[in-house]
């Protein structure tokens, strides 16, 4: 064999590998979970923020007012 076509071979080699390479694919889709769960959170607190905010007032209203009655 020639030193080209070995050189093909070679780079074929490196082609197929990268191709059939799963490593990465594995990265983007923690990423793609992490990104998901991380927007999901984000909303929850956007929505939910003002409504746990007033309870935690309010339950401490009550408690401050029990402590001052006893």
């Amino acid at each position: 064999m020639t030193q080209n076509a070995t050189m093909g071979c070679f780079m074929r080699n490196i082609i197929k590998s990268y191709f059939s390479d799963e490593s990465g694919a594995a990265a983007a889709e923690y990423a793609l979970i992490l990104t998901i769960i991380g927007t999901t959170l984000a909303a929850a607190v956007l929505f939910l923020g003002s409504s746990i905010g007033g309870a935690l007032h309010s339950a401490g209203s009550v408690i401050a007012a029990y402590s001052y009655s006893t």
